[in-house]
């Protein structure tokens, strides 16, 4: 089996900014270079190194921790262009602007991965066009099952899957505590979780049902395909392009105008319990999503890959493999549609 991540230069991440770079304004822009951290761990720790609010730092999107990745990042103010004395962590000054770098501010990504533990000695991919899952990153291991379960109004079901992460963090014992006190009120328990995390549960309901639509118009579109499974079921891969078309990211607002997609998507939310009413949550108004929608498929841009001895795994190849994404879109998804054209 192939191994990716097996070390930190393994998963290199470098983001395309959107950003207009200029020589003033209240802004300053750095290239924030940094490994075995979370986006958000780093960013708090550059805050507290240079004395200033967490609230004042902006960047575009979370990158892994298992990485080595590369993404602009905003400091209110006019920072001084220094080195900053942090294990793992490096600032590169590029600029200033008058703009806060906020969620979603990004162009893209390019990557750079490399895949061991291989035996062939040339990995050949069939086509660039790739479909948009929502990876195993997006879902964790309940996060979709919660989600669920909040939208059915079934707080109480909710709670339990929340309490029973094998090892509990603070925000669990934070419920726990809660719902020690007042063991009915299911609902506050909830609002315990952090509205960012909560969201999360939703939001990761509604990519599980986007993958299973993508997944099920694939097969209605083509008998050539590969299956792949992962944590929520399986992947589809066609062995052919096909027309590219905006697939919904259901919510209270969604309007179907595809007759073909509805029927997938009706379907699909009536085996899991959920109408697009209950994605108007009145316990929690703030959990209430209209829904969006996302291209089916994309290309993986600049692609190129080259075969090599394996010097971390004895007798066996790695592949590195290069190329562009737009924002969102899942580089592990890339990785998994070539290795299913080598199985």
């Amino acid at each position: 089996m192939y191994k990716i991540k097996q070390i930190a230069e393994d998963f290199i991440v470098k983001e395309i900014t959107s950003t207009e770079l200029k020589d003033s304004g209240s802004y300053t822009y750095f290239i924030l270079k940094k490994k075995n951290y979370t986006t958000e761990r780093a960013v708090s720790a550059i805050a507290h190194y240079l004395k200033k609010d967490r609230k004042n730092i902006g960047y575009a999107g979370a990158k892994d921790k298992n990485a080595i990745t590369e993404q602009f990042i905003s400091i209110r103010g006019q920072i001084k262009k220094e080195n900053i004395n942090l294990k793992d962590i490096e600032l590169i000054y590029k600029g200033k602007g008058d703009e806060r770098i906020s969620l979603g501010d990004l162009k893209g990504n390019e990557f750079i991965i490399t895949v061991r533990n291989i035996n062939k000695k040339e990995i050949k991919l069939t086509s660039t066009q790739i479909p948009n899952y929502f990876d195993e990153q997006r879902f964790s291991k309940n996060n979709a099952k919660i989600g669920r379960l909040i939208l059915k109004k079934d707080f109480k079901e909710a709670v339990s899957l929340i309490l029973s992460r094998e090892n509990p963090g603070d925000i669990e014992k934070e419920v726990q505590d809660y719902i020690s006190g007042l063991p009915n009120d299911f609902i506050g328990a909830i609002k315990k979780v952090p509205k960012k995390i909560r969201m999360m549960y939703v939001h990761a309901f509604q990519s599980l049902i986007f993958n299973k639509t993508i997944a099920e118009l694939i097969m209605s579109e083509t008998k050539d395909y590969k299956k792949i499974n992962y944590s929520q079921g399986i992947f589809v891969f066609p062995d052919k392009d096909l027309n590219n078309i905006k697939i919904p990211i259901v919510g209270f607002g969604t309007e179907f105008k595809d007759n073909k997609l509805r029927d997938i998507s009706s379907a699909l939310l009536k085996k899991e319990g959920i109408t697009l009413r209950d994605f108007i949550v009145r316990a929690m108004p703030e959990l209430a999503s209209e829904g969006d929608e996302r291209d089916m498929l994309v290309k993986a841009e600049k692609l190129s890959m080259k075969t090599e001895d394996d010097e971390l795994n004895k007798d066996k190849k790695k592949c590195i493999i290069s190329f562009t994404l737009p924002k969102g879109s899942y580089a592990t998804i890339v990785i998994k549609k070539i290795f299913s054209d080598v199985d």
